[in-house]
């Protein structure tokens, strides 16, 4: 995955990035079919995304009860895998390299509010996730985060400033606690 510029955060207007038609269509469609745990069947699911606007590699191995807020900002590398109960709440766009896993009841928030005005407007700032990391279960990745090649979120950990490559991550705010070591 190519590097790309630091994220920063937009303020203000928020532009959900597809028509009202659009939007709700695939409100519709993402809770009856591919958030649906009744639907196991990831090809479909796959298939839904892509047309919404998704662009997925090969291999994606997609669980259930996966919520994506906006398709049409979701790109996601090959042979990624998505647990069950992960949160996908892309306001702005979400970056997933290769051979990634986002575990179980994992979240992506790339947006909030601005506490600092009255009126709470919605900062938002991207998300990247570089080749081979790992999200681990119920940990949280915070707007704006760059998650670099190999690292890791352990999990229930909460990653608000971006990871450095092959960094194991703990805690909240998740802190770097030692070196991933990949076995070749």
């Amino acid at each position: 995955m190519q590097k790309v510029q630091l994220a920063t955060f937009t303020t203000g207007s928020f532009d959900k990035g597809a028509g009202f038609v659009k939007q709700v269509l695939w409100y519709m469609i993402n809770a009856l079919i591919v958030r649906a745990s009744w639907n196991p069947n990831m090809k479909i699911k796959i298939c839904l995304l892509r047309l919404f606007g998704a662009q997925i590699g090969k291999g994606l191995v997609l669980k259930n009860n996966v919520t994506i807020k906006f398709p049409w900002k979701l790109v996601v590398g090959d042979n990624v895998w998505i647990g069950e109960n992960v949160w996908i709440d892309n306001l702005d766009k979400v970056v997933i390299g290769s051979d990634v896993c986002i575990s179980q009841g994992a979240l992506l928030l790339t947006g909030n509010h601005d506490y600092t005005l009255p009126t709470f407007d919605y900062r938002n700032a991207p998300i990247y996730i570089e080749d081979g990391a790992w999200i681990g279960a119920k940990s949280v990745v915070c707007p704006g985060v760059m998650v670099c090649t190999h690292a890791i979120l352990t999990v229930g950990s909460v990653a608000t400033k971006d990871m450095e490559s092959y960094g194991i991550y703990q805690g909240n705010p998740a802190v770097k606690i030692r070196e991933r070591i990949v076995k070749q």
